[in-house]
């Protein structure tokens, strides 16, 4: 199948055409023809099959199609998403792929000044990307006007239900017109999911491309287990022995990722972090490290299981496991994206062994033991930095490339779409 059978309109598929996309993926192959007819759809996906594409493309299409029926600039679509960081990445697709299309794109997230955001919407957008806290803000300011949307998307929905977003969501929904489209993607199926879901929708289409809770099947899973006061030292020896030449480290608490931090720099490994403690700003800054090879290890605590899309990302690492099996599937969901390869390592102390079995009867499998190798002491004078890019990692011969999410970008001023 290629994207030109499914009848996108030709601005589309010119701007996919020079991202370098050729085949769309399950997801995108079901989902949108189902939108592009006007139906409800509520979308099982794991993170990195390329899911943010198959709304944004369709979306794009019904409202270029439907351009008759703008109301002044009030917004016409509304996607909800449960991060900053997801809202930037989002409102960068939406830019990138409806470029030859005259619709704008406003992307309102917290952490930053709501001034510029409000003589953003003030000046008009057509696509209003939003975390559900922000709009609600604008709302109260009387800045945002929901009355004229005719499309409405929730990205990552069990993670805003996990986050304590449902009565903002409710909120939010009572302010829409009834009559609309609804379009929900989830990575899981919880009973509030599908409560959710049974409120929110009209006689919509399920679809599903993985196995519910499925790991992402190109992440090669390990896990070793030792003390926790020795974790530091062995995932300094990992990232040296391996010449490891990216990798993103999950902690559970803030306080801890600056600590892990502080002590990878120690050691002479370029670090970073990112947490909710963290400025917008900072936060860009660190991603944007990363991403450009100025730092080898960027630590992060739940905040960046969801929406984080890093091209080609080799290694995740889980210095502590997550309290919520089902987090474990979105963290390692961060490499092994869009037909690469990735490796999972998790270090487990024995007050985590519990952890890791409710793991592994998520994932229906058994993570592989590995005997933790003798630790070399480094040297504080050794400092590494990753002065390329990572190694790309093989793809399906079958595809020239899949279609996956962009990299972040800046929002902010009311740009084209």
């Amino acid at each position: 199948m290629s994207f030109e059978s499914l009848g996108l309109l030709p601005e589309l598929l010119r701007a996919v055409q020079e991202s370098g996309y050729e085949t769309p993926t399950p997801v995108q192959a079901q989902a949108i023809p189902e939108i592009l007819a006007g139906r409800d759809i509520l979308a099982g996906a794991q993170t990195g099959t390329g899911k943010t594409a198959g709304f944004t493309l369709p979306l794009l299409h019904r409202l270029q199609a439907n351009a008759s029926s703008m109301q002044g600039r009030a917004p016409r679509a509304l996607i909800l998403v449960p991060t900053r960081e997801l809202a930037v990445q989002v409102g960068e697709s939406v830019r990138t792929y409806g470029k030859y299309l005259r619709l704008f794109s406003q992307a309102i997230f917290g952490g930053v000044s709501i001034n510029p955001q409000i003589d953003a919407l003030r000046r008009g957008t057509d696509i209003l990307i939003a975390t559900p806290g922000r709009l609600l803000d604008h709302v109260q300011q009387r800045t945002a006007d929901l009355r004229h949307i005719e499309i409405l998307v929730l990205d990552e929905a069990d993670r805003m239900l996990d986050m304590g977003f449902i009565n903002d969501i409710r909120r939010i929904i009572k302010l829409l017109p009834a009559k609309r489209q609804n379009l929900m993607f989830s990575a899981t199926y919880s009973e509030d999911i599908r409560g959710l879901a049974e409120r929110l929708l009209t006689n919509p289409v399920s679809i599903e491309v993985a196995r519910r809770n499925a790991p992402v099947d190109a992440v090669a899973q390990s896990a070793y287990f030792i003390a926790k006061e020795q974790k530091r030292a062995l995932l300094s020896h990992l990232i040296r022995s391996g010449e490891w030449p990216q990798v993103l480290i999950f902690n559970r608490t803030k306080h801890g990722a600056n600590r892990l931090q502080k002590q990878l720099e120690e050691d002479g490994i370029t670090a970073g972090a990112i947490h909710g403690n963290k400025s917008q700003a900072a936060r860009t800054k660190a991603l944007t490290d990363f991403k450009e090879g100025r730092i080898v290890a960027l630590v992060a605590t739940e905040v960046a299981a969801r929406g984080l899309d890093i091209d080609q990302l080799p290694y995740v690492v889980n210095y502590e496991l997550p309290n919520v099996p089902e987090d474990y599937v979105h963290r390692i969901g961060r490499t092994g994206r869009a037909g690469a390869t990735g490796i999972a390592v998790s270090l487990v102390s024995p007050d985590e062994s519990g952890l890791l079995r409710d793991i592994e009867r998520v994932l229906r499998r058994a993570i592989e033991r590995v005997t933790v190798p003798a630790i070399s002491t480094p040297s504080p004078s050794a400092r590494i930095v990753r002065a390329s890019p990572p190694v790309q990692q093989q793809r399906p011969a079958q595809n020239a490339r899949r279609w996956g999410s962009p990299g972040a970008g800046q929002s902010g001023q009311r740009r084209r779409a």
